[in-house]
């Protein structure tokens, strides 16, 4: 392949991973059969509104609902309202958003069905905190959750506990109509519980655990949080409650297929591809070190595959902030990555968000090429510095590497893919 040709196909990867997380084409099938009542269509995330526009488009029956999704991914409905508050610091658009999603839900009957469209961040679309909380504790709580390098379980699992809405309450408050989980996977291991913290499935995860959770990141938080937690006030809804209505849950999209689409981009196009695992957590600079040298193992000895060849991988890794740098955990992945690698011929690498947004900023990642550190050095920006400031957007946009892709409209999370040529 000539040096131009190994990007391309990253970047049509990528490109075909979002498609096949798109809502028009995995939510049709599992679009359920009218009921004897009303049809409710709820729902949060980044992907909520292309959801409900799907699902308008598969109905043909009366039917009424309300969605929230991050600002700038709405979509147009003609029955179901689109609702934008922020992601990932909630705010107050968010607490409303909540209160009037509960409300909808409520004096239902046994005869109707709730239709909840759950998609990656909806943790903090869904942001009403419990009773003797407030917006403010929240948001500084999810502020240090972000910057403490603690895993999305780890986090979902505090915020349930912190809620009026997720950890299955938004499930009670549906009793007695049925509910359907149409949910689109973000989370490592697919479980619906750390998809949007679970607001429509039942929590098996404690009090203790999102207590233990806190201090073991030095998570600063209010007297009111702990006794909210050491008292059990902050208990979620357990699987077996009878609080709970009938739930029927079906992940519509999900990291591995996602990567598998990508896969069969690289299969048409001649080249080998191996899926290393979707579901890699850690720090995302260790995770560089580890794809660098398992990279470089392929290029050198040809082990445990023959160039030329990709490696895929997904997930979700974590970044401790220590700098005041602009990145997020994909170019934190990609630098470390770079550095590992010391610019060994043939070896190029794509990492990105598939909701198009890595970190805080609307840059979904970043490609990397042999000649990167090169590049950097010739501009005077030491690598190295720019991974201690946890710089990588201001690295890779330097460099003009920088992806972005605007709104995708769909959330299955990490997605990492090195090349190596032969």
């Amino acid at each position: 392949m000539s040096d131009q040709n190994p990007r391309a196909l990253l970047q049509q990867m990528f490109a075909a991973a979002i498609a096949a997380a798109q809502p028009e084409l995995c939510i049709p099938r599992y679009i359920p059969a009218p009921p004897k009542g009303r049809l409710i269509v709820i729902g949060a995330g980044k992907a909520s509104a292309a959801m409900a526009r799907t699902v308008e488009n598969c109905w043909s029956s009366p039917l009424e609902g309300l969605v929230v999704t991050r600002y700038g991914y709405a979509v147009s409905c003609k029955h179901i309202e689109i609702l934008e508050a922020a992601h990932p610091v909630p705010d107050e658009a968010g607490l409303l958003a909540s209160r009037r999603i509960l409300a909808l839900v409520s004096n239902l009957t046994a005869d109707d069905l709730v239709l909840c469209l759950i998609s990656g961040g909806g943790s903090s679309l869904l942001s009403l905190p419990a009773a003797t909380l407030t917006l403010e504790d929240k948001q500084s709580i999810n502020r240090s959750l972000l910057r403490s390098g603690a895993t999305i379980t780890e986090m979902n699992c505090v915020r349930r506990h912190l809620s009026a809405i997720k950890g299955g309450r938004l499930a009670a408050a549906c009793r007695p109509a049925r509910v359907v989980n149409l949910i689109i996977s973000d989370v490592p291991g697919d479980d619906p519980v750390d998809i949007a913290s679970g607001p429509t499935v039942a929590d098996s995860s404690t009090c203790s655990d999102a207590l233990a959770i806190l201090r073991r990141y030095a998570i600063d938080v209010p007297d009111r949080v702990i006794e909210l937690l050491t008292s059990g006030a902050g208990e979620s809804i357990k699987p077996g409650d009878v609080r709970l209505p009938q739930i029927e849950t079906h992940l519509v999209a999900t990291p591995q297929m996602a990567l598998e689409a990508a896969a069969a981009v690289a299969h048409n196009s001649g080249v080998a591809c191996h899926i290393l695992s979707d579901s890699i957590e850690g720090e995302a600079r260790d995770v560089g070190r580890v794809l660098g040298g398992i990279a470089l193992q392929v290029k050198r000895r040809g082990q445990p595959f023959k160039p030329p060849c990709v490696l895929l991988s997904g997930g979700e890794s974590t970044v401790t902030v220590r700098g005041d740098g602009r990145g997020g955990r994909n170019v934190e992945y990609l630098l470390s990555l770079a550095m590992t690698l010391q610019g060994e011929p043939g070896i190029h690498a794509l990492a990105a968000d598939t909701d198009g947004v890595d970190g805080l900023e609307e840059i979904a990642g970043a490609c990397l090429a042999p000649d990167t550190l090169a590049r950097a050095w010739a501009q005077g920006i030491n690598p190295a510095d720019s991974l201690d400031r946890n710089d990588g957007h201001g690295f890779f946009g330097a460099l003009g590497d920088s992806i972005v892709t605007g709104p995708t409209l769909t959330n299955v999370n990490d997605f990492r893919a090195i090349f190596v040529a032969d």
